[in-house]
Order: C-alpha cells, then sequence, then structure tokens
C-alpha cells in the first residue's frame, strides 16, 4: 500500500534524527521533534507498520528504529529538503576552485581533496576522455618481414605499432589491407570489432599470414586506451570519524576498496548528463565492500572532451541533501572553469538521478 502522509513525516523524522545522532530514534523522540499532534502510541504503531513494510529496522528489542536502505530510498527520492548552501559555503567552494592548478593528475587530486573537506568523507575524482574512434589507418611498408600501423583518431591523436611478421609479405599485399581496414574497420566501437568482421575481411585479402588479425587487435586496444581514465583517492582516513567504522577491520576493507581504485559506479552506467548527482545506497552499490555505505557522484565538463566525476563514499547515514548539495555547486563551478560555455545557475536543475526501486512503495 502507499504510504500515508503521516507515515512519510514519521519515516522523514526518524531519518532526519539517525543522521544528527547516529542512534536509533523512538517514538517519544518522534513526538517531540515531528510536530505531528498525535501520541507516543499512535508513534509507534506507525513505526511498527513501517518496520513490517521494511522501511525501518530495530537493531534490539528494546531499542528505537534505524532507517533500511529501502527507507533511506523513498527519503532519498521524495522526502528530505533540498538544501541550500550557505554564502559561506559557496564562497569556500568558489575560492577552492580559483586556485591555480597544473597538470591534470595536480587538478583531479585537487578537485578530489576540495569535495572530501567540504564533506568530510572520502572522495575520488577523475577525468574520462570522450570514447574515440579510429579515422583513418594507415599501414607502412617497411621490408618483407616489418610494417607499421599507425591509427588516426577522432579525437586528433594518433597510436603507431610496429609490427615484425613471421613470414615475407609484399608491399601489394600491405596496400590491400590498408584499403579494406579503412573500409571496415575506420569509425566503430571496440565491441563493433568482432571475429566475424575479422574473418570476413581476412577472406577478402587473402590474408594467410593473420595480419588482419594483428591490425584488429591493435585497433581494439587502442579503442579501450583512449577511454580510460585514472581515479584519485583523498580522505579515506576520514572514515574512521564515522560510528560505522570504528571497527578496524571493516574500515580497512573499505579503505583498501577505494584505495585499489575500486569502481563506484556500475560498468556501463558512468555517462551521468553534466552537472547531474547519482546517490548509490546500501546494496544498489556495484560492489560487496560498499553495501554498508552509500555513494553519492556528480558529473561534470572537464573540457577537450573530457567527462569528469566526483564522488563520495560514506556510511548510509550519511546527510545526502547536505552532501548532494554541496558535490552538484562543486560540479557547477567545475563545468564552467573547465569546459567553459553556460551552466545552469547554482541551485538550478536539482534533479538527482537515481538508482534503485524508485516507484515501489508497497510492503512486501
Amino acid at each position: 500500500m502507499d504510504l500515508s502522509e503521516r507515515k512519510k513525516r514519521i519515516l522523514a523524522a526518524v531519518v532526519d534524527e539517525y543522521i544528527r545522532t547516529a542512534e536509533p530514534v523512538g517514538s517519544k523522540t518522534i513526538a517531540k521533534t515531528a510536530g505531528l499532534g498525535c501520541s507516543s502510541a499512535t508513534i509507534r504503531n506507525e513505526l511498527a507498520d513501517l518496520s513490517q513494510m521494511g522501511y525501518l529496522e530495530q537493531p534490539h528489542t528494546s531499542a528505537g528504529r534505524i532507517p533500511t536502505p529501502k527507507g533511506y530510498r523513498i527519503y532519498v527520492n521524495e522526502l528530505m529538503q533540498r538544501q541550500k548552501l550557505s554564502l559561506e559555503e559557496t564562497e569556500r567552494i568558489n575560492a577552492a576552485l580559483n586556485v591555480k592548478m597544473g597538470q591534470l593528475d595536480d587538478e583531479m587530486a585537487n578537485i578530489g581533496k576540495i569535495a572530501s573537506q567540504l564533506t568530510n568523507y572520502p572522495a575520488l575524482a577523475f577525468a574520462a576522455p570522450a570514447a574515440a574512434k579510429v579515422v583513418r589507418f594507415d599501414l607502412i611498408y617497411l621490408n618483407a618481414n616489418e610494417l607499421v600501423i599507425v591509427a588516426t583518431m577522432s579525437n586528433s591523436t594518433a597510436q603507431s605499432k610496429l609490427v615484425k611478421l613471421p613470414a615475407s609479405t609484399t608491399s601489394e599485399m600491405v596496400q590491400k589491407l590498408n584499403t579494406l581496414c579503412n573500409a571496415h574497420f575506420t569509425n566503430l566501437t571496440e565491441d563493433k570489432i568482432t571475429p566475424e568482421l575479422i574473418s570476413a575481411v581476412e577472406r577478402a585479402a587473402d590474408d594467410s599470414l593473420g595480419l588482419t588479425s594483428v591490425i584488429a587487435a591493435f585497433a581494439i586496444q587502442v579503442l579501450t586506451e583512449s577511454h580510460e581514465a585514472s581515479a584519485f583517492i583523498t580522505g579515506e582516513n576520514r572514515l574512521l570519524n564515522q560510528p560505522e567504522f570504528q571497527n578496524p577491520e571493516k574500515a580497512h576493507k573499505l579503505m583498501s576498496y577505494l584505495s585499489n581504485g575500486g569502481a563506484l559506479m556500475p560498468h556501463g552506467e558512468e555517462n551521468l548528463n553534466r552537472d547531474e548527482v547519482r546517490v548509490l545506497i546500501g546494496p544498489e552499490n556495484v560492489a560487496e565492500e560498499l553495501k554498508d555505505s552509500s555513494v553519492i557522484i556528480a558529473s561534470y565538463d572537464a573540457g577537450d572532451n573530457m567527462r569528469g566525476l566526483i564522488g563520495v563514499v560514506g556510511p548510509t547515514r550519511m546527510d545526502y541533501s547536505a552532501v548532494a548539495a554541496k558535490l552538484k555547486f562543486l560540479a557547477e563551478g567545475l563545468s564552467k572553469r573547465l569546459g567553459g560555455g553556460d551552466t545552469p545557475p547554482p541551485g538550478m536543475n536539482n534533479k538527482l538521478i537515481v538508482k534503485g526501486d524508485d516507484n515501489n512503495h508497497d510492503g512486501g
């Protein structure tokens, strides 16, 4: 069944209070803070219903309630108040963005540091080049046993490879392969260069040396490398400030995952629109190490056909509204600073792009 307005207000009050205190929330606290105008007994009944529906849980029989991942999800989607940054916070972010930065590695490390300091959580930042395609092949015949493959990319870069052949070939064969590869292997993503396509080109060239496979393998390699990104993690030790990570083993497990470059988003779902924010809660996360955590990620335009992501990792009890507002403002500032062009004014376009069973509010 749908949640009544009273249940929604009680759920929101539980989440807000638990974020603030990290302690289970009881009916008396809700009666004092939520302004519902009903008795503690009525609130206890509503808390029991919310628990039965899967939005709350009770750590111990005599304890109050804490939110479940399902409870946090409806809170993020529907119930939380969208925060606006204070003038002091906006000035702090803008001042950090105005610091002169140098090489890309320094830029990414500094962006991660800013995000970590703003949110007091570990932060990860990276910029990924837009996926490039090979627009032209040039096969250069050196001698009967050597040739050079040059792949010119759509991002105006070029990659080359010296190939030593196990048997002799001719300049005529190399020229034929050059023509066929330009006809069949250009303007494709790596997944489109299939074994079937390679075999077809090999037959058309009458290629008995397997040169077609060598060229195709090189094309797949440069296409894959063209959109790889290096991640920069900072502030891992900030986890230790959170009650949920006072257990050294639990903290070490997550810190090791982040330090070793663990992914924050499922593969193939990284393409957020500019200045969008995504929230992943507990079990929605990509890795087992993140199942007791939440991740908030914002995307920005990093310029030069690059897309940047900044993300923070914290307990599921994190202040979603405050963290999302800070990351969104930071992403908008980065898009304007690095990408150029117009960007929505801070506070506009505040849609959160979320993952999960957004519309299922039934018990079950």
